[in-house]
């Protein structure tokens, strides 16, 4: 009588992925014998194979360990709008773009993505969509911020505290205390910049933004990288990690997060938000593809 996968786990007493991943090598190969070892290459070939003669072999050949850029997946659809985005954009003044709040969320935690993913490839191909990873959204826990950029200024940094974000606590959290004060301030050519998350297109905020004549910005699904305020995470992230001594606890953690979002050089966001041209520039030669930013 056979075993079910748990069963055969708990017999062996190996974890049930142990068990899966052998029976699919069996089901695809009708083995479960081990990959050839260098004792086995040495023995085809009459050298021994280490992995240093590999990686230069490799190199010799143009090809370089990478960790693979982590995006989001994009349809048909969604390049072409990106590509029309671009495209209305491109052209604009710094003028135009002084009347914008570039707006996002960020999540943090006391845990980083891992690095150890490499793939071969060769250079100046980061970008291309076989050395890209896809993903949708992020793994949970951490701390939830909000914040938002213009030229020459930023509102402070706003920490959600509990509880999934509604359009509700959008509304009231962060367009309320931040962004119609903020509007106010820039004067009667305010733009919202803010991207399609559910929250933000609920039908309260969007009657909020209608009641305060306030102007919200058109923004193509799944474009973190055409955002200049993304890689103001990536300056926070890194600031804080570089803290002495470094956040040891959640609390320490957003504690870090204001101390350095209040502390950000206004040089480093007018120079993200100055670069919107040429992400428009390279987002058209990809045709909406991603970008490197």
């Amino acid at each position: 009588m056979g075993l079910s996968q748990a069963d055969a786990a708990r017999r062996l007493n190996v974890s049930r992925s142990v068990v899966q991943r052998l029976w699919d090598q069996y089901q695809s190969e009708d083995s479960v014998s081990r990959r050839p070892l260098v004792a086995d290459h040495f023995q085809a070939l009459g050298r021994r194979i280490s992995a240093t003669m590999v990686q230069n072999r490799l190199h010799n050949a143009g090809l370089y360990a990478r960790r693979p850029v982590v995006c989001v997946p994009l349809n048909g659809r969604q390049r072409r709008n990106r590509l029309c985005w671009a495209r209305e954009h491109v052209s604009w003044t710094q003028q135009q773009r002084a009347s914008v709040l570039f707006t996002d969320e960020s999540r943090f935690t006391m845990e980083s993505d891992s690095g150890r993913l490499l793939i071969w490839r060769e250079q100046r191909t980061r970008y291309h969509q076989s050395n890209t990873v896809k993903r949708h959204s992020y793994r949970g826990g951490g701390i939830l911020v909000w914040a938002g950029i213009s030229l020459g200024g930023h509102t402070d940094l706003h920490v959600f505290h509990g509880g999934t974000v509604t359009g509700l606590r959008y509304r009231d959290e962060t367009l309320d205390p931040y962004v119609r004060p903020y509007a106010a301030a820039i004067g009667n050519d305010f733009i919202l910049m803010d991207d399609n998350a559910r929250p933000h297109r609920a039908r309260i905020v969007e009657e909020y933004l209608e009641d305060h004549g306030l102007k919200r910005m058109e923004w193509p699904a799944r474009s973190p990288d055409l955002n200049p305020i993304e890689h103001l995470w990536d300056y926070l992230g890194r600031e804080v990690a570089a803290l002495n001594p470094p956040p040891r606890s959640l609390h320490e953690l957003k504690q870090g997060l204001l101390c350095v979002w209040s502390s950000l050089p206004i040089p480093v966001s007018d120079n993200l938000i100055n670069s919107m041209g040429n992400r428009c520039r390279q987002c058209i030669q990809v045709r909406g593809g991603h970008i490197p930013y």
